[in-house]
């Protein structure tokens, strides 16, 4: 039993928490650093041709499921995830291993064995990694991709009456936090592995044929606070609640109050930016805020461009619905409707 109740990235640190410490640290000045922290976006990217760029990311954290293969892959599939959101493809990774000298060996090697396959899947290599011994186990990797530097996806450059696009289903942090108390069913479970065990690839891979002007991936602060990363100072965005892809046992489960204290940092951090309408339920409410575990990109397309690419991820076998509208300005960031 390897399992840890605070496991995936509900284990993050909160939004307001993580904001605070970053605003404190020094701005790096260097013209080839095209994208640092300062934007929360989902990785740096660096120069270093006209015609490439490195993306760096990192994650890591304690397991969400008792076997330690599929935690291995989960991990694994949500740490590439951040390459592709960027637009980049995934080159080399580095294992990140926090494990305890005295438990079983070959539990940890059953979970590098798991992301092994993941980054073989992603195209990726991997060329090594870091360990060090700790009273509980934590699993991730470091890594790297490329982009050309005129092609990158930023998460904060959305524009007026751009459609966007969902590509996973939302509720996994509350399916996870129903199965630690023996709630979830197995279907739930398998339908939660099935999201965080697919990567982005081919989502990315397809939408560089359409006029994509932002994206991000839905992990530890949930759709509306990584919306609300999104969303530009002179921009509002409607949300159709009815349009939104979700794992439909989650609904029951944040009904019966079997959610996560992240997904409570997220609402307390969003506040008063985000209007939910009268026929909006707590459930689905929990849902949104809901910490996701490798969950889908987020895209902000041209709205002449929405219809087809999403249809052309249906193809795919991709869950993908157009789930929002950018809007002008107004009181809330945010509208759920």
């Amino acid at each position: 039993m390897i399992f840890c109740k605070s496991g995936g990235c509900s284990a993050k640190l909160g939004p307001k928490v993580l904001s605070k410490v970053l605003s404190k640290l020094p701005k790096f000045e260097d013209e080839n650093l095209l994208v640092g922290f300062d934007s929360s976006d989902d990785a740096s990217v660096y120069k270093l041709t006209d015609d490439i760029a490195m993306i760096q990311t990192l994650d890591f954290f304690p397991p969400m499921v008792n076997d330690p293969y599929i935690f291995g892959q989960i991990a694994a599939t949500n740490a590439v995830s951040d390459i592709y959101a960027m637009g980049g493809i995934v080159k080399t990774a580095q294992n990140i291993v926090c494990f305890p000298e005295n438990e079983d060996l070959n539990i940890l090697g059953q979970i590098m064995a798991g992301g092994a396959s993941k980054i073989m899947e992603a195209g990726g290599i991997l060329s090594g990694g870091h360990s060090v011994n700790d009273e509980s186990i934590k699993y991730g990797l470091a890594v790297t991709g490329i982009v050309n530097p005129q092609k990158i996806y930023q998460n904060n450059t959305i524009e007026l009456n751009d459609d966007l696009i969902l590509t996973k289903p939302l509720g996994v942090g509350i399916i996870m936090a129903a199965n630690s108390v023996g709630e979830a069913s197995d279907e739930a479970m398998q339908k939660a592995i099935k999201s965080m065990t697919t990567l982005n690839k081919k989502t990315a891979e397809i939408m560089t044929d359409y006029d994509v002007h932002a994206c991000t991936d839905v992990t530890g602060f949930g759709f509306i606070c990584h919306l609300l990363e999104m969303v530009a100072k002179d921009y509002s965005v409607d949300v159709y609640a009815d349009k939104l892809p979700i794992i439909k046992e989650a609904l029951t489960y944040a009904d019966n109050f079997l959610i996560t204290s992240a997904g409570q940092r997220n609402r307390n951090f969003a506040g008063d930016r985000v209007s939910f309408a009268d026929e909006i339920s707590f459930a689905m409410q929990e849902v949104l805020f809901d910490p996701q575990t490798s969950g889908g990109l987020l895209i902000s397309v041209n709205s002449k461009d929405s219809r087809s690419l999403v249809e052309e991820m249906q193809k795919a076998d991709i869950d993908a619905r157009i789930v929002g509208k950018v809007t002008n300005l107004n009181k809330y960031k945010i509208n759920v409707m």
